[in-house]
């Protein structure tokens, strides 16, 4: 495994030119500058693939550059690059680098943990039409046209600024195409609510626990972030809280059939401590359990 903890590792390990230590832009053109490697990132990577002849695998599933997509790495992720067979199309690609530290004391700093693609897998790639394709070149040739001048008092925040814009577009274009896959998305939101039930009435709750949103990304074959930012497009409520006002659901249809008491749902709704249901119901509604009991007698 190649550990590159510097944008500079990864030029070199390349054969790619640094033109600044904390940001950099990539081209590959032909086979030849494709290196096969395991890789874990210290930095943020936008790649965006032109044509087919790369391959990447996060973890045991692989993707196939199409025309014109583009995939998103985030700090501390493993990937691993083939190279393609002898005789396929060799690889077309243009990437951006920048390390944590470039963002230091700038407005992104404090946003970059609403590019939650950062943490998309491989096959949650972000798909561009023409026009996207050539907004999203021309800022990688603008911040390329940034590194490659003299530097002065204006160069970091123009250069951040930049990638800033670039991170907002993919927001846009990545809001576009959930839109575009609604059937698909809609499909998966009816198998969570189905899965959700089923744990809810299930064994499995009082075994596993409160559900998590990793239990039923896992079900459905997606990243945890992409899951969330799915049900977030589809319900205007994070997965969590739509998991919780599930849970909700259930535990005031429960108190109020009475043939439980608060000790036996808070167990049966996966609360290791009654205590825990108390605080989580009456942070939600506003009484506890009891109260809410007594309100509707």
């Amino acid at each position: 495994m190649e550990i590159f903890t510097t944008i500079g590792q990864y030029c070199d390990f390349f054969g790619k030119l640094l033109l600044h230590p904390l940001v950099s832009v990539v081209e590959f053109n032909n086979a030849d500058q494709v290196r096969e490697a395991t890789i874990n990132w210290g930095f943020y990577a936008m790649f965006l693939k032109e044509t087919k002849g790369c391959v990447i695998n996060y973890g045991k599933t692989e993707y196939d550059f199409d025309a014109m997509s583009v995939v998103c790495i985030g700090p501390g992720q493993t990937t691993k690059i083939s190279k393609v067979p002898n005789g396929t199309e060799p690889p077309r690609s243009i990437g951006l680098l920048f390390h944590p530290d470039l963002l230091f004391r700038t407005s992104l700093a404090g946003k970059i943990s609403r590019y939650t693609f950062f943490s998309y897998e491989s096959y949650e790639a972000l798909h561009l039409d023409e026009n996207e394709r050539q907004l999203v070149t021309d800022i990688f040739n603008h911040i390329q046209n940034e590194l490659s001048c003299q530097p002065d008092q204006f160069s970091r925040q123009l250069t951040v600024s930049n990638i800033e814009l670039l991170l907002d577009y993919c927001l846009r274009f990545y809001s576009r195409q959930f839109d575009i896959r609604k059937p698909l998305n809609d499909g998966i939101m009816s198998r969570f609510e189905s899965l959700l039930d089923d744990y809810i009435h299930s064994s499995e709750i009082s075994e596993l626990g409160i559900p998590n949103v990793k239990y039923f990304a896992d079900k459905v074959a997606l990243s945890p972030n992409y899951f969330g930012d799915l049900v977030k497009r589809s319900t205007g409520q994070t997965a969590q809280e739509y998991i919780h006002r599930k849970l909700l659901s259930h535990a005031k249809l429960q108190l109020l059939q009475g043939t439980k008491n608060v000790t036996e749902i808070a167990y049966s709704l996966g609360f290791q401590y009654p205590q825990h249901f108390i605080r989580f119901f009456k942070n939600k509604v506003g009484v506890t359990p009891r109260q809410f009991i007594t309100q509707h007698e």
